[in-house]
């Protein structure tokens, strides 16, 4: 049987995108898949606003964040294109890799660095703490564990002595200085597959690269994350990352302290922790929130419904009618809320108070806080945008007389909202606008663990085609080579190997002096046999 035809076989239970005329509020809530539903909204003002939900403890779906492009480091996409990056992807969810991720709702994240596309405050991506949050800052935003606790962070903090690298060796430590971020001088950095295809450091320094057992979830000491030292590279930077490593990253005294622990083929530990804080001073500790394996986190900007109640802010970011995006929860549901805006007589979108109602009044939530709105709210159900992202972009208001000068608008930390006026996808007049983003949050209905049985360790397969060789197995990781036609590969033991991911079945494999994941498919001389198991 050819792999495409089993394919369609494997993968018929996909759930085909809603048509425009499912929109109806009347239709009532739309199952979309077990745990996900769907339904529009027509509510006074007049506004347009589009819902999904996810039962919290629904074991067939979960909560996970998006990067644009795949790479914290740089890059802007839509919320539909990264959508679709991360659709049948490999998780973490069930504590190992190689579950299936069906992306069947999406929306944008945070606020970005324009320059860059690098999201704003923190990030937690299936399980991978993948930015830190800002130390003692009014708000961490939302977040998603592993044991499906879901809050909304206040005022968080990093203590030093509690972010730690352990050799289990010698017992020895050393402080982990920061992740996935530029290394400065005498200081020690953790790269996690996320930053980018490489650790982008150049020549200097010493770096270590390490295979990990599972993500480097938060876990506070004295516990940790284990992993096992594979290369010790010295004054030769710029590292690979796949998808299951991280790099140890460190520069003058800390290189040294660094160079003088690991040895290959032992372990080392990472201990991550953050400390809750009261938003309203930063000092009074929130015992009730634990970060402790969580597994999908980003920022969030304002937190307008607390238990229940309307939290007022007088920024006139909070109190103007505009598009929002949002992310809402009660004891049984989480709610992605997205409101159109800037259309008169269809949608002029919502303040935060009149957003509070809505979550509280029509949907039952107890807690909500806003992500990026504006030109960038989108709501992305099985692959298709459901709002009118154009006004929210474009703005469909007539142009009238010029308004009078009033002060730039300020997120919570003070810093300037990003200009995103250049950010778009296609032409003004070319259908539907999206804006280009820095990241988003995904529901994601739970696909079991398929892998073949065609190949084993120490094979050799010579391909029929050029072909790619990645830093994981799936079309969403990097491409760190290319494999000539009639060169041959040989198959590299690893617990992943024949697993099916984004509509492929990927094998381990070493060419040359590279080792990467290559799907196998057209590239192979023989189609696939049927054997596999399912976990």
């Amino acid at each position: 049987m050819k792999i495409r035809s089993f394919l369609l076989v494997v993968l018929i239970l996909t759930v085909t995108a809603l048509p425009q005329s499912a929109r109806g509020a009347a239709s009532g809530w739309q199952i979309l898949s077990p745990g996900i539903e769907y339904a529009s909204f027509r509510v006074s003002g007049p506004n347009n606003v589009f819902v999904t939900r996810m039962e919290r403890n629904n074991p067939k779906a979960t909560l996970d964040t998006s990067l644009a492009m795949g790479k914290l480091s740089e890059g802007r996409e839509t919320v539909s294109g990264m959508a679709s990056r991360y659709d049948n992807t490999i998780n973490y969810w069930d504590s190992s890799w190689g579950s299936r991720s069906r992306v069947i709702a999406a929306i944008n994240g945070y606020y970005f660095d324009p320059n860059t596309g690098t999201p704003w405050r923190g990030q937690v991506q299936s399980g991978w703490y993948v930015k830190r949050f800002d130390n003692l800052e009014d708000g961490s935003g939302f977040a998603w564990t592993m044991d499906r606790q879901a809050f909304i962070g206040e005022c968080v903090n990093h203590i030093s002595t509690k972010q730690v690298i352990t050799y289990k060796a010698t017992g020895a430590t050393q402080p982990l200085d920061g992740i996935n971020k530029a290394r400065p001088a005498d200081s020690l950095i953790v790269y996690t597959p996320q930053y980018n295809s490489n650790t982008l450091t150049g020549d200097n320094g010493v770096e270590v690269v390490v295979q990990m057992s599972q993500p480097d979830l938060l876990m506070p000491t004295p516990r940790m994350i284990t992993g096992t030292i594979e290369i010790i590279r010295q004054n030769n930077g710029s590292t690979p990352i796949a998808f299951d490593e991280v790099v140890l990253s460190a520069s003058g005294t800390a290189a040294t302290k660094l160079l003088n622990n690991a040895k290959k083929e032992t372990q080392i530990g990472i201990s991550q922790e953050m400390t809750n804080y009261q938003a309203s001073n930063c000092n009074t500790k929130i015992t009730s929130f634990d970060w402790t394996k969580a597994y999908a986190s980003l920022g969030g900007d304002f937190y307008f419904l607390k238990n229940g109640v309307f939290q007022p802010d007088s920024n006139p970011q909070a109190t103007g009618r505009l598009p929002r995006t949002s992310i809402a929860l009660n004891d049984t549901y989480i709610f992605f809320i997205v409101v159109d805006g800037r259309n008169p007589g269809v949608s002029v979108g919502m303040s935060t108070h009149e957003l509070a109602n809505f979550a509280k009044d029509s949907l039952g939530a107890t807690y909500g806080i806003t992500e990026d709105s504006g030109g960038s709210s989108t709501m992305v159900v099985n692959g298709q945008v459901m709002n009118n992202t154009t006004c929210n972009f474009k703005d469909c208001r007539p142009k009238g007389p010029a308004p009078a000068a009033v002060p730039t608008p300020l997120t919570s930390d003070n810093q300037p909202l990003p200009d995103t006026s250049n950010l778009v996808s296609a032409d003004p007049d070319a259908g539907t606008l999206e804006a280009l983003v820095g990241n988003g949050v995904l529901m994601i209905a739970l696909e079991p663990r398929i892998q073949f049985q065609t190949h084993v360790a120490d094979e050799k397969i010579t391909m029929m085609f050029l072909t790619n060789l990645r830093l994981g197995p799936g079309t969403n990781y990097a491409v760190a080579g290319n494999v000539a036609a009639g060169t041959e590969v040989v198959v590299v033991a690893h617990p992943l190997n024949g697993v099916l991911a984004t509509n492929q079945v990927w094998w381990k494999v070493k060419f040359q002096t590279i080792t990467g994941w290559i799907a196998e498919g057209v590239h192979w001389p023989y189609s696939l046999s049927l054997p596999f198991v399912i976990h």
